[in-house]
């Protein structure tokens, strides 16, 4: 049942496409698909290798953070598209216009990046909770797992509320950054050269490049962004498209914007605190630990409260893609409690057998360089065809970039698999 936050949204926007409601104000009904899909930039995979670039090289490897920042833009946007102009998920497409086999493996994949999603989020939010309140890490994935439950029950009640606790989820992180940058001793000039100057000193930083890149352009988040859209509005006719198209774009750019800015300001902060004379710190639980003699108690506590909030928020959206994901391609939904524990097991499991927390956050990226050609590559298919997506079929230009985004991260996303396994690459050693 639609909660009356749900109605009143879905009759503004109506009156919006039927000219009867104008005004600045009118773009907040059409917010809300791409701040949600913003909170896979801002995962706790994000946090690890922010940490790492900031700590090791400074304000070198921004501009790394801001190219990854603006190819997500454009992913996004296209997913979005996909959705509103054809009223269909990624997931329901591919199962429609694929072969049954590709279908399956398609499935299978995603469904593996899903879980992969969910062990870095959930044990973000887990390890964030026992590092602020003291208590053991299994403890903290208790509380998360019953946070984000409770949460998800929003699902039910349309997509307004499930939006707007997001959006508190969001705008906590993103004021989390901006107090941080104040209480770090940033250099304002040498971040903004870093910004706009292409540098990687070494092959250490092209690894670290790589997963900054990585764990930014997230399989699940392409997915969900199409669901997001498909239905939010009644759409009459090819006008009211091009209109909803326009506030999809201007959010995409602002959310992705706002993302891309709390993941500079974590590599800023990073760069302030550690990089003269703690360089070594690539550890979230050492960041923190590190952070209370730096920077002092409350720079510390706001950096957990930022976790915290990144973790619960991300959990919570990497479960709606998982569900949406299976219903997509196999026709099945799952119960919200039972979708969760399935996402949770994994988790569980690592910190059970004692696996090093950073450390499987590190390999859930990797499961994630695997996974991400496959819905990549599937958009880029459907919004280039005209018998999809009629007028609204990206142009020449669009399509190029859209190569070139997929060819940059999917070559970096080989790099990344090959070092990992220890596998040599001419000419980076």
């Amino acid at each position: 049942m639609n909660s009356t936050s749900t109605g009143r949204t879905r009759l503004g926007i109506a009156e919006v496409l039927e000219g009867r409601r104008r005004g600045p104000r009118s773009a907040l009904l059409f917010a809300g698909p791409a701040i949600i899909a913003s909170v896979a930039y801002m995962d706790p995979g994000n946090y690890a290798t922010n940490i790492q670039a900031g700590a090791g090289y400074g304000y070198t490897l921004l501009w790394v953070v801001l190219v990854a920042n603006l190819i997500a833009m454009l992913f996004q946007s296209l997913s979005a598209r996909l959705g509103i102009v054809t009223g269909r998920n990624l997931a329901e497409l591919s199962r429609d216009h694929f072969p049954r086999p590709v279908v399956w493996i398609m499935w299978a994949v995603s469904e593996v990046a899903a879980m992969a999603t969910d062990l870095a989020e959930f044990l973000g939010g887990a390890i964030g909770l026992a590092l602020l309140f003291d208590m053991p890490l299994m403890a903290g994935m208790g509380v998360t797992a019953v946070v984000t439950y409770g949460i998800l029950l929003f699902e039910a009640r349309g997509f307004r509320p499930m939006e707007l606790i997001i959006g508190t989820f969001v705008a906590i992180i993103g004021l989390c950054y901006l107090i941080e940058i104040f209480i770090a001793p940033v250099a304002w000039g040498a971040a903004g050269a870093g910004l706009i100057t292409p540098s990687l000193p070494d092959l250490t930083a092209l690894t670290i490049a790589v997963g900054i890149i990585g764990a930014t352009v997230m399989p699940h988040a392409i997915y969900l962004h199409s669901g997001l859209t498909q239905n939010r509005a009644q759409v009459r006719h090819d006008a009211d498209r091009r209109k909803i198209l326009t506030f999809s774009n201007r959010e995409v750019v602002l959310a992705l914007a706002a993302a891309g800015m709390v993941n500079i300001a974590m590599v800023m902060m990073a760069a302030g605190a550690f990089h003269s004379g703690h360089a070594e710190v690539a550890e979230i639980e050492t960041a923190y630990h590190m952070l209370t003699p730096l920077l002092g108690g409350a720079a510390a506590a706001v950096f957990l409260v930022s976790l915290i909030a990144s973790g619960v928020s991300s959990s919570v959206v990497g479960t709606m893609a998982g569900q949406l994901i299976m219903q997509g391609f196999i026709r099945i939904r799952l119960p919200i409690w039972f979708r969760r524990a399935v996402t949770m097991i994994p988790a569980f499991a690592v910190v059970a057998m004692g696996v090093n927390a950073t450390q499987a956050l590190v390999v859930s990226q990797v499961i994630l360089s695997i996974a991400l050609p496959v819905p990549m590559v599937a958009l880029i298919i459907f919004v280039s065809r005209g018998d999809i997506m009629g007028a609204f079929r990206i142009g020449r230009l669009t399509r190029v970039l859209a190569v070139i985004g997929a060819g940059i991260v999917l070559s970096l996303n080989v790099v990344l698999l090959l070092q990992t396994f220890r596998i040599s690459v001419p000419g980076l050693g």
